[in-house]
């Protein structure tokens, strides 16, 4: 019997994305901005698709089916009613969106056969139905209750149901333009940052302020129900009719204007990502609540840009609403495309699931392109880059640079699909020096130095160290460290307000402990990423911490490294110690002059 291919796409809002099944199995998924090397690229994801198509060993032609992941039709209804309510307001927002969606979005179909070569009728799945196709589906769970909660798809904004075996039903939805989302979105703008990029900053700068504006976004902003249903207040906002998020009134009610982007960061601004990331919280404990008790299920599986928000996540396993829960690691736009594939294979062609032993049907997210030693030391050569090849002794000396505190990029195995880096493209550091978030920030990541670091754990000993003794494989839940690892705060101390909290250790592990002393979890399995856990466990014998930081491979404003050329020139323009690429180990003091642009950051938008 012939093997059954399907191409999932999601494309031309942000993060556009490819996938490809073989016989319901994930072959291959990446996102565009990997290969276009443009970070959040919303474009046809042209190169996406060739490396999915590549990897699985096949050619457009031999494609059963293609799925979308929304439908483009009922958006633009969307769209155009929004306007139509607003007019005359939003004519400038109106003329600017129109060009794209009729040269591009509303002809998928077209796009499709053009680009990619596929002749055959599309599939197109709502975007929630993508969402929650990707939340359970490659999740361990027979039968789960579903939550999506995200900026917008058509209509819908949440919507919950059940997944049992092989179909998915969605039984209830909140809608446009009250959104979750949308709201975290109109504080990430108002604190000066981009949206639909800088949600996780302003998760990231909340523990350095205090909840002060809580009661005036309840109060003002939004109707908030216990189910967690919601009605915003729209005059407050501008994002259905204006090119801008906020509104006069929000301006006013918060008492002022917008912060400009890369201004410097104020207490009113730590303070407004606290208040709004707390009623964040809030929300989705009240929907996770009122999930368990209408569908009665045991776990819960989430999507959808908002499951992004790790904070959130972890609060709600702490409140032990549910046994267990699952997050699809590619929560936003991108795992829409693998969700849009699933749900061709299962709930439109009816094929059986099975749950079988693996923790996930995900394969820890490593789904992107891998690379030889052989093919990466025939590069190295070429371009005459000093290195050395190693065998069996490659975890054990980059485990002792990491022990000398030396920063190193960790390029080995398949790259992540989803926005964190899990051990396939990251920068590692040592966790126990008290330096090191503020040298990574400065000079490697090139950023902002409140945002923290996350560790990556040994599984067997997460433990140890963590207030969590489960899974947490693809960083997307917060929880505290052990109390007996913390260190108390002088009087002195307590009275810091801000970023001035930010150089004072909070625990024997002060560059991955933030200043709420929690942390965001990767957990790592040698079944999983046998490389990674061996380095880690190499790290362990040396310093008795079962733990490493891990940081995206990439600077501010750049997409993850994807290729070993991508890795070598991030390597060379920042100030990091050692590159492993596979089997190959670089050090920087033996490295030629780079012979790059000075000005390469002016060549990627900051966000």
């Amino acid at each position: 019997m012939a093997d059954c291919y399907i191409l999932g796409i999601s494309a031309f809002y942000h993060d556009s994305a490819a996938c490809l099944l073989r016989n319901g199995e994930i072959v291959a998924a990446a996102q565009e901005e990997r290969f276009s090397r443009k970070k959040h690229d919303h474009r046809f994801p042209t190169l996406a698709v060739e490396y999915c198509l590549r990897e699985a060993g096949i050619t457009a032609e031999q494609l059963d089916h293609v799925a979308f992941y929304d439908k483009p039709w009922i958006k633009f209804e969307r769209l155009l009613e929004t306007y139509l309510t607003f007019a005359p307001l939003g004519i400038q927002s109106f003329l600017k969106a129109m060009p794209l969606w009729l040269k591009d979005k509303l002809w998928m179909g077209e796009k499709v056969k053009s680009l990619v070569g596929y002749e055959g009728d599309l599939i197109y799945p709502e975007h929630h139905q993508s969402h929650a196709a990707s939340a359970f589906y490659p999740s361990p769970f027979k039968e789960a209750a579903i939550l999506t909660v995200d900026g917008v798809g058509e209509w819908a904004t949440v919507t919950y149901g059940v997944g049992r075996d092989n179909r998915i039903e969605l039984s209830h939805e909140l809608r446009f333009p009250h959104s979750l989302g949308l709201l975290y979105s109109a504080f990430t703008y108002y604190t000066g940052f981009k949206v639909n990029s800088g949600e996780y900053k302003v998760m990231g700068l909340a523990p350095y302020g205090e909840p002060k504006y809580v009661d005036l976004i309840i109060e003002h902003l939004m109707d908030l129900k216990e189910d967690g249903s919601f009605k915003l207040d729209m005059k407050y906002f501008n994002y259905c009719q204006g090119l801008t998020m906020t509104s006069s009134a929000f301006d006013e009610l918060f008492g002022g204007p917008p912060r400009a982007p890369e201004s410097e960061i104020s207490q009113r601004e730590m303070d407004l990502a606290r208040s709004v990331q707390e009623v964040t919280e809030e929300v989705m404990l009240r929907m996770a609540r009122h999930v368990r008790k209408t569908t009665g299920q045991k776990n819960l599986v989430l999507a959808g840009g908002c499951a992004l928000n790790c904070v959130a996540n972890g609060k709600i396993l702490e409140a032990n609403i549910f046994d267990d829960i699952w997050i699809q690691p590619a929560a936003g736009d991108a795992g829409g495309a693998l969700g849009a594939a699933l749900f061709a294979w299962y709930q439109v062609l009816e094929k059986p699931r099975s749950v079988d032993e693996r923790p996930d049907a995900q394969s820890g997210s490593y789904l992107g392109p891998r690379f030889d030693g052989a093919e990466i030391e025939r590069w190295l050569r070429e371009k005459k880059i000093p290195h050395k090849r190693l065998n069996g002794e490659l975890t054990a000396m980059t485990a002792q640079a990491l022990a000398d505190g030396k920063v190193v990029g960790w390029f080995n195995g398949r790259m992540e699909f989803g926005p964190r880096a899990l051990g396939g493209r990251s920068i590692i550091g040592d966790p126990r020096s008290p330096d090191m978030q503020a040298t990574m920030n400065l000079k490697i990541k090139y950023r902002e130095s409140f945002r923290p670091f996350a560790p990556s754990c040994l599984r067997e000993d997460v433990s140890d160290y963590f207030n969590i003794d489960g899974e947490s494989p693809y960083m997307l839940l917060v929880a505290g460290v052990k109390d007996d690892r913390r260190k108390t705060m002088t009087a002195e101390q307590e009275k810091l307000f801000g970023i001035e909290k930010l150089n004072v250790p909070r625990s024997d592990l002060p560059a991955i402990t933030h200043v709420d002393y929690s942390a965001r979890i990767q957990t790592v399995r040698e079944d999983v990423n046998p490389n990674y856990h061996s380095l880690i466990s190499e790290f362990k014998k040396r310093t008795g911490y079962g733990v490493v930081i891990n940081t995206s491979f990439n600077v501010r404003g750049e997409p993850i490294v994807c290729s070993p050329e991508d890795a070598y020139r991030c390597f060379m323009r920042t100030e990091m110690d050692v590159l492993v690429l596979e089997d190959c180990i670089l050090f920087k003091e033996e490295q030629p002059a780079f012979e790059g642009d000075s000005n390469w950051r002016d060549e990627y938008e900051l966000d």
